[in-house]
């Protein structure tokens, strides 16, 4: 009989031995600014719920009489009698959120990108991803057969000779976040979709970060440079972030979800979110449109952070966003970091390679609307002094 467990073993320690080892943290209170784990409570910053509609009580009362109304499963594929009203509305809600004629729900952002990329490219098409997409966009294109080219990150001009080396063969897609999910800087939306429409590419691009946080009415990075659909023919969003609930949408023309319907396989063959989840995010749409002051105080939030950052010296990514990572290049390092300010009572994202470049390590401190000035300084000194012991 094989042994497994022999065959794992090794690698698992080799990764506690080179720091990278991940380990799970059991909340035992809901998501927000102020969590409980391990029977004690914390400031959390690693949270990806910006503008603290996760536990909303609008939210959450609108999801309580969905469920009621509505049952908790869907009970099967949105093709086999899974897609009720709610999601229809929530579909239609999307679609005019985004100024786009069409939007398709997905039951996770992994799957909207996985699904999206490998229904329209294939064999002998090409795909031409950031060096720094999220792993669903970079999986989505492995397993689509076409053929994958990752551009440097950002970099214009890397992309546009990746173009010209393939000529007219095949369809071209340009696939990018649209908020850079470890950096927190944003995509170069005007010069990149200058650059598909001088080489006929479609250009796609996953704003999971973006949606309710960046624009005037949250419209994300879309709103925030201007793009239409023409501009920006497939846009992606998670609603598991500054949504605060669950699931994933595409939206674009009325040709492009008609195809996702026709051949997403992620889309064709799952289960349908649940409905109580969907009228839930009906109202965090209405609650982040009407409430712009959630935006303005992340805003002040992020300056405060990244003054103060600044102020102890430490390196700060070029962020804008409520994604804001502090460099501290050291595997060792980050890890000693974040469990000295979990004793403090801060819990912070600890990131290393694989899931950033080596050499790269950071804590990735994400800011929500929730949060207090007084909460922000305290993390500040925390910080100082955490990565003063350390060193």
């Amino acid at each position: 009989m094989v042994d497994i467990d022999r065959e794992l073993l090794p690698a698992l320690e080799q990764r506690r031995q080179q720091h990278l080892y991940r380990t799970r943290h059991v909340l035992t209170s809901p998501q927000g600014v102020q969590v409980e784990t391990g029977g004690r409570s914390y400031v959390a910053f690693c949270s990806n719920d910006y503008l603290g509609l996760a536990n909303h009580p609008e939210v959450v009362k609108t999801l309580q009489q969905a469920a009621a109304d509505w049952g908790v499963g869907s009970g099967a594929s949105h093709l086999i009698y899974g897609h009720c009203h709610q999601h229809h509305a929530l579909e239609e809600e999307l679609a005019e959120f985004t100024g786009r004629p069409r939007a398709l729900l997905f039951s996770t952002g992994y799957m909207a990108n996985m699904g999206v990329i490998r229904a329209l490219a294939e064999q002998g098409d090409h795909i031409f991803e950031d060096y720094l997409n999220h792993a669903s966009l970079l999986d989505g294109g492995f397993l689509s057969r076409a053929r994958c080219k990752r551009f440097k990150h950002s970099d214009i001009d890397d992309l546009e000779h990746s173009l010209e080396s393939v000529g007219n063969t095949g369809r071209k897609l340009v696939v990018s976040d649209g908020v850079f999910s470890m950096d927190g800087d944003l995509v170069r939306l005007p010069e990149l979709a200058k650059t598909c429409d001088q080489y006929g590419a479609w250009l796609m691009v996953d704003d999971a970060h973006g949606f309710g946080v960046l624009g005037e009415r949250g419209g994300g990075v879309a709103e925030h440079f201007g793009m239409g659909v023409n501009d920006l023919p497939i846009l992606v969003g998670t609603l598991g972030k500054g949504f605060g609930t669950f699931g994933a949408f595409v939206s674009g023309s009325e040709a492009l979800i008609e195809t996702l319907i026709q051949y997403a396989r992620t889309y064709i063959y799952t289960t349908a979110l649940p409905p109580a989840v969907a009228a839930a995010t009906r109202t965090s749409l209405k609650i982040l449109q009407r409430e712009s002051w959630r935006r303005e105080k992340l805003q002040a939030l992020i300056t405060q952070f990244r003054h103060g950052v600044e102020q102890i010296g430490l390196e700060l990514l070029p962020s804008a966003t409520a994604v804001q990572p502090v460099l501290l290049r050291d595997d060792r390092l980050v890890m000693e970091v974040g469990a000295a300010l979990r004793q403090r009572g801060y819990l912070v994202g600890a990131i290393r390679p694989p899931t950033v470049p080596r050499g790269s390590g950071r804590l990735r401190i994400t800011l929500s609307a929730e949060h207090s000035e007084a909460q922000v300084d305290g993390l500040l000194t925390a910080l100082a002094d955490c990565v003063g012991e350390s060193r």
